[in-house]
């Protein structure tokens, strides 16, 4: 994808037949031109794709002391996941102190963020993005690469980030926890409702899942969703369906996992009696419901302060290097026990 060439306020007098400071009072709401020049003023800056230059404003220091963030795919998960709110809290915390705002825009697709992105650098709307979500052979990546005037911090492991500035988190050591306290508890058959596929931290989760399983002996099935509480329902009735020895279920979010409670529970399957559920991330959800859920916790705001911190001191022109997020911690809950006749094995 090519970066769109910056529309200028001469560009638009030019086609619209008029000045440049008739222009500058029709685009600014300001009285000195007639509605009708207004009008076309307005129609022919829509069609050339004008932007105001956010960077040009900020006269002071050159910049828009703005960073962006862009949400894709399903577009009510900012609304139910309880991740996406801690990540942004701690974003704006940490850019507060630099006095930057934080923009936040929601995109279907992945192509539809490659646009807002490529308009945020022709417009200079933005001085750094944060980029979330990396799918393997993420188009993004080569798009910032060959862009690399803008600063960008990536939350994802190194090995899908292209050299790009990053902060991970350890998804194998959250695996690791998860199955050592479900073999402690003597589950010998699990299943996991997973996330999309195509996702960059599905794919170590789900190798991981399938080294450590195997090391312990442990039959593993996996079904992979969309993150959504109907998906949750879904996969949990299909893997409680299709096999009936599973003794202990792992969800991607905390918002499946409470839906897989309700599904089991319709189901007739006691939780944690019969079925124990472990979750990412820990969340105020894990807490709401009875039983309580067991989940693997990590500090998202914490995380969010880190990597508005790391995109600041790269803003600045400062060295950066890649970072790791604090472990994971494993916070057990009423929804993990003994799995049924099971005898306790050490990890």
């Amino acid at each position: 994808m090519q970066l769109h060439t910056t529309v200028t306020i001469s560009d638009v007098a030019r086609a619209a037949g008029v000045s440049n400071s008739a222009v500058s009072y029709a685009l600014n709401g300001k009285k000195g031109v007639s509605s009708a020049t207004r009008e076309r003023v307005l129609s022919v800056a829509q069609r050339l794709g004008w932007k105001p230059n956010h960077a040009a404003k900020s006269l002071s220091n050159s910049r828009a002391s703005c960073v962006g963030l862009i949400i894709s795919g399903n577009q009510n998960s900012m609304a139910i996941e309880p991740y996406y709110m801690h990540l942004i809290s701690g974003l704006s915390q940490e850019l507060e102190t630099e006095n930057y705002s934080l923009m936040v825009r929601l995109a279907p697709h992945i192509t539809d963020e490659l646009h807002v992105i490529a308009d945020w650098i022709a417009s200079g709307t933005v001085d750094g993005i944060v980029v979330i979500n990396i799918q393997i052979a993420d188009p993004r990546i080569d798009y910032f690469r060959h862009h690399s005037t803008i600063p960008v911090v990536v939350l994802a492991d190194p090995s899908m980030t292209g050299g790009l500035l990053t902060l991970r988190s350890d998804e194998a050591q959250a695996v690791q926890l998860i199955t050592n306290a479900l073999a402690q508890h003597g589950h010998t058959s699990i299943g996991r409702v997973a996330g999309p596929e195509n996702l960059g931290h599905s794919f170590i989760r789900d190798q991981a899942f399938s080294t450590e399983t195997e090391k312990r002996g442990i039959q593993y099935a996996c079904m992979h969703s969309n993150y959504t509480p109907e998906q949750g329902s879904e996969m949990t009735r299909r893997l409680l369906s299709l096999h009936r020895d599973i003794t202990a279920i792992v969800y991607d979010n905390d918002v499946m996992a409470l839906a897989g409670l309700s599904t089991a529970s319709e189901m007739g399957v006691h939780v944690p009696q019969q079925l124990s559920i472990i979750c990412w991330d820990d969340s105020f959800l894990c807490t709401a419901t009875r039983p309580t859920l067991t989940a693997v916790r990590r500090d998202v705001i914490t995380s969010g302060k880190i990597a508005a911190h790391m995109l600041l001191q790269r803003i600045k022109g400062e060295q950066v290097h890649n970072r790791m997020e604090d472990p994971y911690h494993l916070i057990v809950r009423q929804s993990l026990a003994d799995a049924p006749n099971a005898v306790q094995h050490s990890a």
